[in-house]
């Protein structure tokens, strides 16, 4: 199942936090050879996990982790602003209508469908709280996966950074694309309605919009307690 978990509600489920940041320095570290940091238990975080961001977790049946993605308000630090801007012309892309994605991580065991899944989890995202794109930074085997789910970025630039090609891109949400995504993740709608009211305690349609949200706002506008 999807869930939506902020930074700070992992404590609550440990061993799903530590197989999601193993896995993560597994596919980083090991398998793209990214210059990440991992500690002694073999967990990979960076700056922005301390941000109390919000991920969206594929939980596997037994417990564990099959998959994941992280989200922060371009208002704030994100990635694309503070290490890729060059890749986009040089400016910022803060808006509280664009979120960032990153840290798109799979399980070794994961099937094809959790990628569909994480992103189906993203468009819900936009589509409960009113946003109008997601923007992110990936490599070039993310172009093929995202064409397959369905779900290819507008992209903004492109370069070699830090010793692989990668780009800058740019999602927005349509009703037809979340119909593709949920087609291939093979997932009914009324499932995925009912994993975001699992998390947030309502439903996509009774989260709050950030529309008309000031920069000064809750860098979040929806938090569940526990």
């Amino acid at each position: 199942m999807l869930r939506y978990l902020y930074a700070d509600q992992l404590d609550a489920h440990p061993a799903l936090r530590d197989a999601m940041f193993r896995d993560r320095a597994i596919q980083f570290r090991d398998r793209l050879g990214w210059a990440v940091d991992v500690d002694e238990d073999g967990m990979e975080r960076d700056t922005y996990d301390a941000l109390n961001p919000l991920y969206v977790i594929w939980q596997t049946p037994g417990g564990g982790h099959g998959g994941s993605m992280r989200f922060l308000p371009t208002i704030g630090p994100t990635m694309v602003n503070d290490h890729f801007s060059d890749l986009i012309g040089g400016g910022a892309i803060q808006s509280p209508l664009i979120w960032e994605c990153t840290r798109f991580c799979l399980s070794p065991e994961a099937d094809g469908r959790v990628a569909a899944t994480l992103m189906l989890g993203g468009g819900e995202l936009m589509r409960a709280f009113g946003l109008s794109h997601l923007i992110g930074v990936f490599d070039d085997r993310m172009t093929r996966i995202y064409r397959r789910i369905g779900s290819s970025p507008e992209v903004l630039g492109e370069g070699q950074k830090f010793g692989s090609r990668v780009s800058v891109g740019l999602w927005p949400y349509t009703p037809a694309s979340r119909a593709r995504v949920l087609l291939r993740a093979g997932l009914s709608s009324d499932l995925s309605e009912h994993w975001f009211a699992r998390s947030f305690g309502c439903a996509v349609a009774q989260a709050p919009r950030v529309a008309a949200a000031p920069a000064t706002a809750e860098i979040f506008p929806l938090r569940r307690a526990g």
